[in-house]
């Protein structure tokens, strides 16, 4: 199963940049704009839980089941 992280979309539902966000949470930048690519491959935890919290979202809400990367390696 494919996973997908919502970030980009999130932030952009908002209204709110990945330097807002990552000052907001006190963490590098880099690592906000690694979350927000397609090719993340490994997380932190910790790191989810914050942004859930920062951004006042359940962890269903920022991670999905990615279909239309599983529709493509069928």
């Amino acid at each position: 199963m494919k996973i997908k992280i919502r970030l980009k979309e999130i932030l952009a539902e908002r209204g709110i940049s990945q330097r807002q966000l990552s000052l907001q949470m006190n963490i590098r930048h880099a690592t906000i704009n690694h979350l927000c690519s397609d090719s993340v491959d490994r997380v932190y935890i910790r790191t989810l839980e914050a942004i859930c919290e920062a951004l006042d979202i359940s962890i269903h809400e920022l991670i999905v089941e990615d279909k239309e990367a599983q529709a493509l390696e069928n």
